[in-house]
């Protein structure tokens, strides 16, 4: 089997939205990522999702939903068999309405309570379901059309860079799923920003994504808090200390380019060495680094955190062709998508994490 790239047309979306409805996988595009697609309320298909990844069964999966009115999203997901809004508290209530009315469809997660009928698959075997609501066009499509809701983590291989692009997914998963759905590059290119709503309203940031902390904490009136959570019971995925890594080890530098001694770059870098320039041009100007040997790559031409997330995987995955060793400028930034950002460097440079 190797997987079949399929332009977005209606009779390609009507033949996903069947394979969905089988119990198959398909790798279907988000604003965020790619995500590998299949029924959330299935076992048997979150199982396949699993073996595909080769994903541990303790990081739990986000279910994405199809869109629905203001004013009546939460009454969907309870609907949809999702979650139990009774054990919602008024204040709770209050913010996660407020969050998906002026986040959804977009980049944003919520973990709220599970109802009973979603498998521990999906949760993780938790009492909480992380849920979004996708605002690419393909994917509202496949969820209007197929009428459920989608587990959809990034199409990759466990643990790797998440991809971008269909042929990033092709090349990730070609000889594991059958279909893989081209909707162009994805518009934010980094995973959704994923909150757990308390028992007070208050919500905690669980990961850095499309929403910045700020923007929930002007929706809910309230500061954004720090997770208590257990490390044997992650209430959301990409929060292993190992993430997005690129095949060869990552390197994040002690400082920007423009910060290093010249003596300490002649120590560090050797032919063939590829730097993620994160700071910008203006750096690289005043970097000592030797550029007759090592390759620059610029994160960011024109300086903003949109293109750097938009290209940050799909630089990743081009500095992990090179001869040489991989390095990273640290981001020193900690406004809009750059925590984000921040984020997922820092994961993809953390030592292995090794899955019994």
């Amino acid at each position: 089997m190797t997987a079949e790239i399929l332009p977005p047309t209606p009779a390609h979306l009507t033949r996903a939205v069947a394979a969905l409805a089988r119990g198959e996988l398909v790798a279907i595009p988000t604003e965020t990522v790619y995500g590998l697609a299949g029924l959330a309320l299935d076992p048997l298909a979150l199982a396949r999702i699993f073996a595909a990844k080769e994903r541990p069964t303790f990081d739990p999966l986000i279910a994405h939903v199809q869109p629905s009115p203001p004013g009546q999203r939460l009454e969907a997901l309870s609907a949809a068999g999702l979650v139990d809004l009774a054990r919602l508290s008024p204040a709770a209530r209050r913010s996660a309405d407020r969050l998906a009315d002026a986040f959804w469809p977009g980049p944003l997660t919520l973990v709220l309570p599970r109802a009973a009928g979603v498998p521990d698959l999906c949760t993780a075997g938790l009492d909480s379901v992380a849920i979004r609501m996708p605002a690419h066009p393909v994917a509202q499509a496949i969820l209007t059309q197929l009428g459920q809701p989608l587990a959809a983590p990034s199409a990759n291989r466990f643990g790797r860079v998440s991809p971008t692009t269909a042929a990033h997914v092709h090349a990730e998963l070609a000889e594991r799923i059958a279909w893989i759905v081209d909707g162009g590059p994805c518009a934010i290119g980094v995973e959704s920003t994923v909150v757990a709503v308390q028992a007070d309203g208050a919500c905690a940031l669980l990961r850095p994504g499309g929403v910045t902390a700020d923007q929930i904490a002007t929706v809910t009136g309230q500061p954004i808090c720090k997770p208590d959570v257990s490390p044997l019971a992650l209430p959301s995925p990409g929060m292993l200390a190992s993430h997005y890594a690129p095949d060869k080890p990552l390197r994040l530098l002690p400082a920007p380019l423009g910060q290093l001694r010249v003596r300490l770059c002649d120590q560090l870098f050797r032919p063939g060495d590829v730097v993620l320039v994160v700071s910008g041009s203006g750096e690289v100007e005043r970097a000592r680094v030797p550029v007759d040997r090592v390759k620059l790559v610029l994160l960011s031409p024109d300086g903003s955190d949109g293109t750097a997330a938009r290209r940050l995987f799909a630089c990743l995955r081009e500095m992990d062709t090179a001869t040489g060793r991989l390095y990273a400028e640290p981001v020193t930034r900690s406004d809009g998508l750059w925590p984000a950002i921040a984020d997922r460097l820092v994961r993809a440079s953390a030592p292995r994490a090794r899955v019994c």
